[in-house]
Parts: structure tokens; C-alpha cells; sequence
């Protein structure tokens, strides 16, 4: 029997995008975020006035997760958390929204928002566990499916990830 292998987070960096990118296309097929977008958040992450976090999960050699932060002054925004199909209901994506958390709490962020898709009942109850609040919505805003996000807000990041560990 052999002993399963925790996913690691790590820093994601530009040779990280080809697989991130097909873990995109298949847990976002409509909506999915091109090259372009991850290389541009990617060239903020990085340096002294890095604005950015981006971590991916990995298993061994395989990327079965990824998430980013962004911030602007006392303002960070979860651009993105995905997990891999085979690794859904394990705890990354809490372990995942930590790291992002820690990251708004070192940016020294007083809010974190978000974006969810209206019919993503499972992210919305992982930002809710966190203390997230849905604070209302923007009509068509994943495209091209036309589909509503719901806008959730966390005041003081810090206390949510208190006394929580992850892996990495």
C-alpha cells in the first residue's frame, strides 16, 4: 500500500501556466482565463511592490490546484481558486483560500472580496465557512455563458486564518 502524497504549495511561476491553463479549460470550460491573463498577474506577484499571490498545489510533479490574490492599498481581491476534479472535498481549496488570506493579512488588506458564480453552491459554502458575506451581484458577468457572480466580502482577514495550518 502505497502512502498518499499531500499537495505542496508552492509559488507559482511562468512555467506553471501550461498546466494551470489545462486545469482552467477543464473546471472553467466557458469562462476560462487565457495565457495573457496569468502572465500579466505573474509579472505583479514578484519583487518589492509585488501587488500579487499566486500558488499553485502539487502532487508529486502534477499541479492539482491554484489560487491568487491581488491588492490594491487596504483592498485584496481572490482572483481565482481551482481544484482538480479528482482532488474535490479534500480540504485544498480551504488550504488554498488560507494561503490567499495570509497573503491580504501580509499585504496588510482590511477587506477581501470575491467574485463567485451564482451556481457554485460548493465555493460559495467554502468562502462562508471563512466568514465571507454575500454583499450582492453582478448580472451577466462571467462570459460568454451570460452567468451572475455573487459578490462576497471578508472584513479583517486576519482572524480568519488564525491558528490554521497548511501544508508547504
Amino acid at each position: 500500500m502505497t502512502t498518499p502524497v499531500i499537495p505542496v504549495l508552492r509559488e507559482m511561476r511562468w512555467w506553471d501556466i501550461d498546466p494551470v491553463l489545462g486545469l482552467e479549460k477543464d473546471l472553467f470550460p466557458e469562462d476560462a482565463w487565457s495565457r495573457g491573463m496569468f502572465w500579466s498577474e505573474l509579472a505583479h506577484s514578484r519583487g518589492p511592490g509585488a501587488t500579487r499571490r499566486f500558488v499553485v498545489a502539487e502532487e508529486g510533479e502534477r499541479i492539482v490546484g491554484y489560487a491568487g490574490l491581488a491588492s490594491a492599498g487596504e483592498l485584496a481581491d481572490v482572483q481565482t481558486i481551482a481544484v482538480a476534479r479528482d482532488h474535490w472535498g479534500t480540504g485544498l481549496g480551504a488550504t488554498l483560500l488560507t494561503e490567499l488570506l495570509r497573503a491580504a493579512t501580509a499585504f496588510e488588506c482590511a477587506e477581501v472580496m470575491l467574485e463567485c458564480r451564482i451556481d457554485n453552491i460548493r465555493a460559495q459554502k467554502l468562502y462562508e465557512r471563512f466568514g465571507f458575506e454575500a454583499i450582492g451581484f453582478r448580472r451577466g458577468y462571467y462570459q460568454p455563458g451570460n452567468v451572475d457572480a455573487l459578490v462576497m466580502r471578508l472584513t479583517d482577514p486576519s482572524t480568519s486564518v488564525r491558528g490554521t495550518e497548511i501544508n508547504g
